[in-house]
């Protein structure tokens, strides 16, 4: 996570210190990372990832769902009854003021990621994903997008990770996400593991190995709230990457406990809050 940790440092000590719509940040524009998930799987090590929120969110998204209440079945592996105290990653956006007009049940975060991948304009674009991956290798339509324009203002939050782009070369599954927006603190480490995570899953299913991930970030930045925690974090040394296990089932049916990173070393936890 050596090229994750200097894209962090460079925004931190280089970055144009501006008010933005959610806080004041340092922010910078443009920079691209390379991961090779051949050398392992590249969860963060100068603190803990959050893996569960990882894998939930990202089943969560491929099942199309716009229920928070949803994810957090998924993530815990139990009902809505049981889980009325639990929180999840969106359980804030879920229950933002300026969403509150919009929202339709308790828990509806819109039209956002999974609905577009499974639904957009009719489009079932993981369907069509796969279908292509296995079908048509060599195609360069291998797209994904969760950007909408039509959709906008029906999404709690408009997508951050907006667009990706698959790519097969040797057997091998590789892909580049176009990120829009990007919290270099809290977003971007759980990214990386989630697109690293689909790309593992999506080979699996379509009978490739891994190849790259590929991650271009378009405004990225950091709160002011997270600059002692950055502090923090770039004073430690990255560990090993850890590597993924997990047994192939249909896409629908994977649960989050099917998903282990095995022998994940990392420096203790570091508490943010998220800005939303």
């Amino acid at each position: 996570m050596k090229n994750y940790l200097t894209a962090l440092e460079h925004c931190f000590e280089n970055g144009d210190f501006v008010k933005s719509r959610a806080g004041n940040v340092k922010k910078s524009f443009g920079y691209q990372m390379r991961f090779n998930l051949e050398d392992g799987f590249p969860a963060v090590t100068t603190k803990k990832l959050a893996w569960k929120a990882v894998v939930s969110e990202l089943l969560w998204f491929l099942e199309g769902s716009n229920d928070e209440r949803r994810l957090a079945e998924i993530q815990y592996e139990d009902t809505k009854a049981n889980l009325e105290d639990k929180k999840t990653i969106w359980t804030q956006n879920a229950n933002a003021d300026y969403w509150k007009n919009k929202s339709k049940f308790k828990g509806d975060v819109g039209r956002i990621y999974g609905v577009q991948w499974r639904n957009f304009n009719g489009v079932d674009q993981i369907v069509n994903l796969i279908e292509g991956l296995k079908q048509n290798p060599n195609s360069r339509r291998h797209i994904l997008t969760a950007w909408n324009p039509a959709e906008l203002d029906e999404m709690s939050l408009p997508p951050c990770h907006a667009f990706s782009q698959f790519y097969i070369s040797n057997n091998k599954l590789s892909c580049q996400l176009y990120q829009r927006s990007c919290d270099m603190f809290l977003g971007v480490p759980f990214n990386i593991a989630s697109y690293s995570l689909l790309i593992h899953i999506l080979a699996k299913e379509c009978g490739y190995q891994v190849g790259e991930f590929i991650l271009s970030l378009g405004d990225f930045h950091i709160y002011e709230e997270h600059f002692d925690q950055v502090k923090i974090q770039l004073t430690r040394e990255p560990k090993t990457h850890p590597s993924l296990q997990f047994e192939q089932k249909k896409i629908n049916e994977y649960k989050t406990s099917d998903f282990e990173l095995i022998n994940y070393e990392h420096h203790p936890k570091i508490v943010a809050p998220m800005n939303v």
